[in-house]
């Protein structure tokens, strides 16, 4: 309890301001969630674009050659996109970086509903992240399953000290 004129602050107040790992998750939800606003954009901008044109473009600015079977390949698929098909990736992007924004945004508030949308986000991609690793494995895969375990495993057991209840 605190009491007028006391500066001492009350055990809980103490504990909800130090959470590093926290705001790491917060600013990693954040991050995300601009990264994909981007995208968004930049595919929203670029459906009624000329693809294959800006596709080699974009290769000659980066200095890459387009003759390697990996860039031919992917100027085929990129080919066969239709300005409602980059509009449908495009909506779809835009969904998922809200999101992830109003996760990161309720994380920084600490109500419980986002500590939960942020367990199950992370949750909901383990069991994808263990199957591609087990069929072609990757170490940028490995590293996205490492945080996002570590995220589920800190938010749950943290909840009670992390978020207040909203009523």
């Amino acid at each position: 309890m605190i009491v007028a004129g006391d500066t001492t602050k009350s055990d809980t107040q103490v504990l909800k301001k130090r959470a590093p790992t926290l705001y790491a998750i917060i600013a990693m939800k954040l991050l995300k969630g601009l990264f994909f606003v981007t995208l968004a954009i930049i595919a929203y901008t670029l459906s009624d674009n000329d693809l294959p044109y800006e596709y080699h473009r974009l290769l000659h600015f980066l200095r890459l050659n387009p003759e390697t079977k990996f860039f031919s390949d992917l100027a085929v698929q990129v080919s066969n996109l239709t300005e409602v098909k980059v509009l449908h990736v495009a909506a779809g992007t835009l969904a998922y970086s809200l999101f992830a924004l109003v996760e990161g945004i309720g994380l920084m508030f600490r109500v419980k509903w986002a500590g939960w949308l942020a367990i199950g986000d992370s949750a909901f991609f383990i069991p994808i992240e263990v199957y591609e690793l087990i069929h072609r494995f990757s170490k940028p895969v490995l590293i996205i399953l490492a945080i996002n375990i570590v995220i589920v495993w800190y938010l749950l057991k943290n909840r009670e000290r992390l978020f207040h209840r909203h009523h």
